[in-house]
């Protein structure tokens, strides 16, 4: 998946990983800092490596362990978000 760097900036700040975790019922995978710890435990949450994909900023994050599980469309594609920025959360639809 690949992140715009203004979002990524803004949710992600400095952070070289991400907490990321699927929820089947809502379609919805949800993101956030891997600083952050009670995001974490809340949500048990995955560890993934959050990586540069060009020099503006933009960011990527490998989810074919989540997409092959869930039996989840592979297809590129513009992808529905919500910016929790108080909360330092990314919600996707996929």
């Amino acid at each position: 998946m690949v992140i715009d760097h203004e979002v990524a900036s803004q949710i992600f700040g400095d952070d070289l990983n991400v907490y990321v975790v699927y929820y089947a019922d809502r379609k919805t995978l949800m993101i956030a800092p891997a600083s952050d710890e009670i995001f974490k435990k809340l949500h048990k949450a995955a560890q993934h490596i959050l990586k540069d994909r060009n020099l503006k900023g933009d960011k990527t994050i490998a989810l074919h362990e989540i997409l092959i599980d869930n039996q989840l469309d592979e297809t590129d594609r513009n992808l529905a978000y919500e910016l929790q920025a108080e909360l330092g959360i990314l919600n996707v639809k996929l």
